[in-house]
């Protein structure tokens, strides 16, 4: 073998050795890229804005592949998990869905009734309430006769909450300057009694308002406190 046939060997076996040292780092890339990315999992993706409180359907969303690692542990990776919900507040295309997002939707238990009355934005809901809350219901009345004075009443006490409505311009009357300009309606599951209350207190008070209970209170009201008069705190 001559020099120039030596120099065509030793070239060759470079060759492959570079060759070898080549794959061997693609292969340490893929393996340290895997290792940091890790396997793939379905998530479900919106495809158009969401309004709060809407029904959530498989027909909203789009299947997508992602690392696990990148999802939050309450992302959303089975469509099934949406049936029966609503969404808790206005979700925007493109959005990863997550369980936070939405809640069961609620139903009627035996026996109760949904009503649905308008309630002042300001003073009654600001923007808090939410479907399965549990709220009291007060209502102010003037006196009926001269010398007699307003109350304010408990007219229910624990009236969940079934749905929230879209905020409404109302038109204030000429002969009152305190009616609210924006309200929401408001639908509660309630028993028979405690509906026919609420109808006569949008009726009749001359305001209906909401205090949310704290969850996990019980919201229970003794008789004596239901009725409240300013000559109480003298």
């Amino acid at each position: 073998m001559n020099s120039r046939q030596r120099r065509g060997v030793i070239l060759l076996l470079l060759s492959v050795l570079c060759a070898f040292g080549a794959f061997a780092g693609v292969l340490s890339v893929i393996s340290d890229v895997n290792s940091k990315v890790g396997p793939e999992v379905d998530a479900y993706r919106l495809k158009d804005n969401v309004a709060p409180y809407t029904p959530l359907s498989a027909k909203q969303f789009e299947k997508v592949s992602m690392p696990k690692r990148w999802l939050s542990e309450n992302a959303v990776t089975e469509i099934d998990e949406v049936d029966g919900k609503i969404a808790v507040t206005e979700l925007r295309a493109g959005s990863l869905m997550q369980s936070d997002m939405m809640v069961r939707s609620p139903e009627l238990r035996p026996g109760e009734q949904e009503i649905a009355i308008m309630i002042d934005a300001a003073t009654g809901v600001a923007g808090k309430i939410r479907p399965n809350d549990k709220v009291n219901i007060y209502a102010t009345f003037a006196g009926e006769r001269d010398g007699e004075v307003a109350q304010s009443k408990v007219i229910v006490s624990n009236a969940k909450v079934l749905d929230v409505g879209q905020l409404t311009a109302l038109e204030p009357r000429k002969d009152d300057r305190n009616q609210a300009t924006e309200a929401v309606p408001i639908t509660f599951a309630l028993d028979t009694l405690d509906t026919q209350r609420v109808a006569y207190a949008e009726s009749f008070a001359q305001h209906v308002r909401l205090a949310l209970i704290a969850p996990g209170s019980d919201g229970v009201i003794r008789p004596g406190d239901r009725t409240y008069t300013l000559d109480k705190d003298k």
